[in-house]
Formats: structure tokens, C-alpha cells, sequence
């Protein structure tokens, strides 16, 4: 999967237009990017919460009504940062889906996509965590439909392996179970000990599968094909 942070994202949606001049371009999208980076590394060491835009003015070296040209708000902030990780994680995912057909493989490359995205973008993903239901109205609507596709998708690989291998089992249990191993390693994530994102995603993935098979109770017993009764 590509590493691609949420900051260096296309960001021609957010080009602003003039109505008695040109479109601003590519310069107005590399001064956002660095505007985005700089806000996900206050939102990371202050808190949502208690960073302001004076926090994001002083990091980013732009001023105040520089600052309300890019943005309306520091919300809005926060749902860039978020909109891009959820649509990038998502696409990638659907790209790598696409290349296994092994219910299990695509178990495991789901987790893969996921920590490989989440150990390039730690701070991102950190702000993500803790911030998960600042965002209201529209702005919290529209990542929260991307999430829930995101959950659906997972919650379908989950489905598939059951009928495959015969087993029962919660989905949305193992599927937010599998989230928590997921989401919260950024507290305990050490590189030198733990490995890079593929080793951890095959530990990750041995664990979780071998868990929800033998925690499934019985398998779901297979009929057995008709036979004669001929003596």
C-alpha cells in the first residue's frame, strides 16, 4: 500500500474560486498541504480541544486571516485531515482487495492496508483516535459514512470467511475486536522491537485468525454427499 500521508493529498476540491479572477491552483493546494501538516502536529500535541488557531498560526508561520483564507474553521481542519485518511485508506483497500480471492488473504491484507497506512501516518492517526466524535453536523455525517463503509467492508470479509471455513461466530465482534488490536498500537509500537508494518501484520493476523477459530465453538457441520444403500 502506498504510504501517502493525509497531508500531501489531491486537494483540487478545496481550490477556491474568484469570481472576477483565476483559479488559485496548485500553489493554493502545496500551502494547504503544509497548513494541514503543521495543524495535525499541534492537534497531536495539544489536543483538539485545547489547540487554537493562534497554536496553528504560530506552527505554521501564517497568519490569522491567512489562516481563515485557507479555512473556516478549526473544524474544518480536522475534518481534511480526517476525510483524506478514511477515503485513502479505503480506496487502497479496495485496490488490494481486488488482487486476493482467499477469504482468509483477505483478512490479512485488510489488516496489512490498515497498520501500513497507520505506522507511515502515526500522528494523523493518533488525532483520528482521540477525536473520533468532535466533528458534528455535515462535517461529522460525511466521516462517519465513510467509517461505516469502511466497518461494512470488514464486517463482509468476516462473513465470507464463515461460510467458507464452516465457522460461527460474531462478525461485529471479531471485527471490533480487530479494530481495537489495530487502532491502539501507536501506545506501545517500539520499530526495533516489534518489526515493520508486515511483520505486524502477519503476527496480528495469526492471532486474530487462530482467536476466531477457536473461540467459533463447533464448525457448522457439512452435509455429506448422498450414498446408495446397495448391499
Amino acid at each position: 500500500m502506498a504510504t501517502t500521508s493525509p497531508i500531501n493529498s489531491q486537494l483540487s476540491t478545496r481550490r477556491r474560486h474568484s469570481n472576477s479572477g483565476p483559479r488559485l491552483g496548485t500553489r493554493f493546494d502545496r500551502r494547504l498541504a503544509k497548513i494541514l501538516v503543521h495543524a495535525t502536529n499541534v492537534f497531536y500535541e495539544n489536543g483538539y480541544a485545547a489547540a487554537s488557531m493562534r497554536d496553528l498560526s504560530r506552527a505554521s508561520g501564517t497568519s490569522l486571516s491567512g489562516l481563515y483564507y485557507y479555512f473556516k474553521s478549526k473544524e474544518e481542519l480536522l475534518y481534511l485531515i480526517q476525510k483524506h485518511t478514511f477515503t485513502t485508506i479505503v480506496d487502497s483497500l479496495r485496490v488490494r482487495l481486488d488482487e486476493v480471492s482467499d477469504p482468509a488473504e483477505r483478512i490479512r491484507a485488510f489488516v496489512l492496508n490498515h497498520l501500513e497506512y497507520f505506522l507511515a501516518n502515526q500522528k494523523a492517526m493518533k488525532v483520528l483516535s482521540h477525536e473520533d466524535d468532535v466533528l458534528k453536523n455535515g462535517f461529522g455525517s460525511e466521516i462517519a459514512a465513510i467509517k461505516r463503509e469502511y466497518y461494512r467492508i470488514c464486517v463482509e470479509l468476516l462473513d465470507n470467511y464463515k461460510r467458507a471455513r464452516g465457522l460461527e461466530f460474531s462478525s461485529r465482534t471479531a471485527v471490533l475486536t480487530l479494530f481495537g488490536m489495530m487502532n491502539w498500537i501507536y501506545t506501545w509500537y517500539n520499530p526495533k522491537v516489534d518489526g515493520d508494518a508486515g511483520e505486524l501484520a502477519r503476527e496480528m493476523g495469526d492471532i486474530f485468525l487462530q482467536g476466531i477459530r477457536a473461540g467459533s465453538g463447533k464448525a457448522v457441520p457439512r452435509k455429506k454427499p448422498a450414498t446408495s444403500n446397495r448391499n
